[in-house]
């Protein structure tokens, strides 16, 4: 079992910037990849970035540039800097990881972008 915890949303007005965190239970983000995603009223949740084990890291191309994903292995926790931050990225973002065959979730943080 692994429980995710995520910390760090809140309001901000466009062009502002926000740290998201994501604490692991157990120490695996040496062993598996750490994935944030979102989900906005209405839409399907989406995959915001991805760090892999090995530190290779992915981005969707709305926040390339705008957002990075980063860890540290000895805090178990996994973080996504937000800057440039527009109306549109609203939404709840939650952090994720598949571990031993199943995929875990946190309870989600809710990140607000006003105009």
């Amino acid at each position: 079992q692994v429980q995710l915890v995520e910390s760090g949303g809140g309001l901000v007005q466009a062009g502002g910037s926000l740290r998201l965190s994501c604490a692991a239970s157990r120490n695996i983000l040496s062993i598996a990849a750490m994935a944030w995603y979102r989900q906005a009223p209405g839409k399907q949740r989406e995959l915001v970035a991805i760090c892999t084990a090995g530190g290779s890291t992915n981005y969707a191309d709305s926040v390339k540039g705008r957002f990075t994903i980063s860890r540290d292995n000895a805090k178990n926790t996994v973080y996504l800097q937000m800057n440039s931050l527009k109306p549109e990225d609203t939404a709840v973002y939650y952090c994720n990881t598949d571990y031993i065959r199943r995929s875990y979730w946190g309870q989600g943080t809710q990140v607000t972008v006003t105009s």
